[in-house]
């Protein structure tokens, strides 16, 4: 079988950093989307997040909710609330309360993987409706990543908005979080490279000629087309590592917002990465984007044992990633606002699954459902709040078990979808990012009114 050029490219996404997909100078499909500029960030939270810890009722429903979730509980006054609204971060993440207060977060509600609107009933009587493989990890990253949830997906949705936009010198896809199914277009490929920069090439020399010529010498030996597009890609790897390096290793005004209260460092792998994707908004007019797409994730989620200190559940291993999370996406919106572009940068959580709302024997939660997700950028909804917060009753309407694995009553379609719509994917293309999107944009069901 001959490979193109594109099929070689495609094969190597899975190969990590060193791997920098994409062409330069890669043209675009079609013409830039109008108005300014415009970039989404995706932080994906591997292993699932406990998002039932991290916004809390704090209205009578907290009385349901201490009692279903025992040990992992949060006292209501150890939280930290959010201005006129009943709700509360995990106080690990106070550094977002300024945020919330100034309009620039808002929160998404029992969001999860659907194929179709289920209540419990349909749920239990309707297999035909129900997401294929809940609740693991592997099955539901994909669904997130690539928005099909009842068969597997070679392409993912991040990818496939990239398909979309134009181009410049580097990507306009870049993922500081390896590469994932989500990179994937069907077209474009992204630039993935690690928050540091990428490695130097043993050997290497930055002379043109001396690399040309090696290349060169590649491209005519007896290996054909696969020889040919290793060539081609290596001399895009070169060059495009050349450009991400001066940019992730330069000086840059943004870095100075990477700093906890105490004025230390923030040195998080989320803070680096996250402050990585600032580096390469700032130079946004050098690399000719007038959109930008990244990926940024954490792991570590899938805390079924030790999720928080015994008799101090706002401690533990749990509150480290959130105080984590939460320094660096505080930052990365200060950094943006030192820009002067919070309003053209949206910021937002996903993750494979919720957690059990009840806690297990080892003082931690498992795999479940439903979640809730924050999203973050001077253009959200102020005070937004968006879905509805599960019958907190273990057993009830919104529980398919008895331990507090909640249907979703937010698609992944409704929460995404208005994000892309926001990032300038046009109606008519919705259908392409979203497979499923004749389902969600029907009936009364539509992307959610996340901005102002």
């Amino acid at each position: 079988m001959t490979l193109s050029r594109r099929d070689f490219v495609r094969l190597t996404a899975g190969t990590g950093a060193l791997a920098t997909l994409g062409q330069l100078g890669r043209t675009a499909a079609i013409a830039a989307p109008s108005g300014s500029y415009r970039a989404m960030v995706g932080i994906f939270l591997f292993g699932g997040n406990d998002g039932w810890n991290m916004v809390v009722p704090t209205d009578a429903r907290h009385a349901a909710y201490q009692a279903a979730r025992g040990a992992v509980a949060l006292p209501r006054n150890q939280l930290t609330p959010l201005t006129n609204s009943s709700y509360a971060l995990h106080p690990a993440m106070a550094a977002l309360r300024p945020i919330w207060d100034e309009g620039a977060l808002s929160l998404v509600l029992n969001t999860g993987t659907l194929f179709a609107p289920l209540t419990k009933a349909t749920y239990q009587t309707r297999l035909d409706l129900r997401p294929s493989n809940l609740m693991s990890h592997s099955d539901e990253q994909d669904h997130w990543q690539g928005l099909r949830a009842r068969e597997s997906s070679s392409d993912g949705f991040l990818g496939r908005i990239a398909d979309r936009m134009p181009g410049g010198r580097l990507p306009p896809l870049i993922s500081l979080a390896g590469s994932t199914l989500a990179l994937i277009g069907r077209q474009a490929t992204p630039l993935v490279v690690p928050a540091a920069g990428l490695p130097a090439r043993a050997g290497y020399r930055a002379d043109e000629t001396a690399k040309n010529l090696a290349i060169a010498a590649m491209a005519t030996s007896d290996g054909g087309p696969i020889m040919e597009g290793v060539a081609n890609t290596l001399r895009d790897t070169y060059d495009q590592a050349t450009l991400a390096n001066s940019l992730l290793a330069g000086a840059s005004s943004v870095s100075r917002f990477f700093v906890d209260a105490s004025g230390n460092a923030l040195t998080s792998d989320i803070a680096m990465q996250l402050r990585g994707a600032a580096q390469m908004i700032e130079a946004r007019g050098s690399l000719g984007h007038s959109r930008q797409t990244f990926l940024v994730s954490m792991g570590g989620f899938d805390h079924h044992a030790s999720q928080v200190q015994p008799g101090t559940p706002a401690a533990g291993n749990h509150a480290a990633q959130l105080t984590a999370l939460a320094q660096a996406m505080a930052a990365f919106h200060r950094a943006m606002q030192g820009l002067g572009i919070a309003a053209n940068v949206t910021s937002f959580t996903m993750s494979d699954f919720g957690r059990t709302y009840a806690a297990n024997a080892q003082n931690g939660t498992d795999h479940a459902w439903g979640n809730n997700h924050l999203v973050m950028g001077g253009d959200v909804a102020k005070g937004g709040i968006f879905g509805t917060y599960p019958d907190p009753v273990l057993g009830g309407a919104d529980d398919i078990t008895d331990q507090g694995r909640f249907i979703p009553g937010i698609a992944q379609e409704e929460y995404l979808g208005a994000i892309a719509r926001w990032h300038g994917v046009s109606d008519a293309d919705l259908p392409y990012v979203f497979p499923n999107w004749a389902t969600w944009s029907t009936a009364g069901r539509g992307p959610l009114r996340l901005f102002r």
